[in-house]
């Protein structure tokens, strides 16, 4: 307890910016910017420089700037290797923290880093400093960071940690590439075809209204999409945004509707076997990095439900649990759930066999990765030519619909 008490008084506070202005000894106007805990400690620390503040403010960041954006999966990601790169040169833990924190630009990043370098000066273990971050660092981490700091091989533990998280921000960003991109391209030609129907379809309606003749059948279905386009915009606007709010509302708080969007994600075509690989190469590089890390199999596999991004995946790997836990191979119990493929679960049975059962998960991870980075981009080059079909038909059409009356027209003059 004494030394507890101690290594508290030691404990470094967070900082925040202030801007200043003020006289110097000299008597001459200042201004400037100064980190400190509060402004009593800003004013007391300009007082020490000789400067009589008469202004202090906190710095305001604007929500759009990149200091104040949130902390991301990639940041932590990055700050693990760069302290996994400066622990391996030999650098001491708390050193290595001081540097990363400051060279960060993120202020509720370096704020995070400064209280982690903070609990380990005050005696605290490295691990138990980034168990007060739930949200940034899971169990997953805090326990290889637990085992790295147990066995002294932190640097090593830290290197490994570095891969798996680049590895599945990786897996991320392919998986958000093959969703966003279509659904980014479709959104726009919906609202070309909106502009379209509120602003241009109105101006032609004026002229066809002097042509004393029946509008062909496709050009009045077209003006009758501009005509309610221009009634109810409005409210389909406010219906689009409030469907995709309370979508997004009913995953985070539904678990029943969560689960459902889950399993049917895996049911669409093209996309679903993108979602199946993805989960299958999660699955391999956890289990792969806990079980090479010393982490027991069941543990492991723990881990590895957590992090399988899907309920189906989630609920297949609890069951493999259940039976490595009551004596079965992992290998039958892979093959018991019905979901993994066969290459996958043959991998594991060879490296049972062979008693290297982290470097065949390794394989096996890395082989689902490039397959999901090649069908990303063989979805990419196949959707291109679809979305410009579907862009030509939506835009096209328009157009087509304003100009037949125009031909029918110049047919009759002629």
């Amino acid at each position: 307890m004494a030394i507890s008490a101690a290594s508290k008084k030691h404990k470094e506070p967070v900082k925040y910016g202030f801007n200043w202005q003020g006289r110097d000894k000299s008597g001459n106007t200042s201004k400037g910017h100064i980190e400190a805990e509060n402004i009593a400690a800003a004013k007391t620390l300009l007082r020490r420089q000789g400067i009589n503040p008469h202004r202090i403010a906190k710095e305001r960041q604007s929500a759009f700037s990149s200091k104040n954006k949130p902390i991301k999966t990639a940041d932590i990601a990055y700050f693990i290797r760069q302290l996994a790169t400066m622990t391996k040169a030999g650098v001491p833990l708390l050193q290595g923290l001081e540097i990363v924190g400051n060279g960060v630009e993120k202020l509720k990043l370096k704020n995070m880093i400064k209280e982690i370098r903070s609990e380990v000066n005050s005696g605290n273990t490295f691990a138990s400093a980034l168990a007060h971050h739930p949200e940034h660092f899971d169990m997953l981490v805090c326990s290889l960071v637990n085992a790295g700091e147990q066995s002294g091989s932190l640097e090593n533990m830290l290197d490994r940690i570095a891969t798996y998280k680049e590895k599945m921000e990786s897996l991320k960003k392919k998986i958000k590439k093959a969703m966003t991109y279509p659904i980014a391209v479709l959104v726009v030609g919906v609202i070309v075809s909106a502009i379209l129907l509120v602003k241009v379809v109105p101006q032609f309606e004026s002229i066809f209204t002097g042509f004393g003749a029946d509008l062909p059948a496709f050009t009045q279905m077209v003006v009758g999409m501009s005509e309610f386009a221009q009634e109810y915009w409005f409210f389909g606007l406010i219906g689009a945004v409030a469907a995709i709010f309370a979508f997004k509302k009913a995953i985070q708080h539904s678990e029943r509707f969560s689960n459902f969007v889950d399993r049917a994600v895996l049911r669409i075509p093209v996309f679903g076997p993108i979602l199946h690989k993805a989960a299958i190469a999660r699955f391999s590089r956890t289990l792969a990095t806990t079980f090479a890390a010393g982490v027991p199999l069941v543990e492991a596999l723990d881990s590895a439900a957590t992090s399988s991004g899907n309920i189906v995946y989630e609920t297949a790997i609890r069951q493999i649990k259940n039976g490595v836990s009551t004596g079965q191979s992992l290998q039958n119990a892979v093959v018991m759930t019905g979901v993994f493929p066969v290459m996958a679960s043959q991998m594991i049975a060879i490296g049972e066999e062979s008693g290297a059962l982290d470097h065949m998960l390794d394989k096996v991870a890395t082989f689902y990765e490039e397959d999901v980075d090649n069908a990303v981009d063989n979805l990419s080059s196949l959707l291109e030519p679809m979305i410009m079909v579907i862009l030509g038909v939506l835009v096209g059409g328009l157009v087509i619909a304003m100009y037949l009356p125009i031909f029918q027209l110049g047919q009759v003059v002629g």
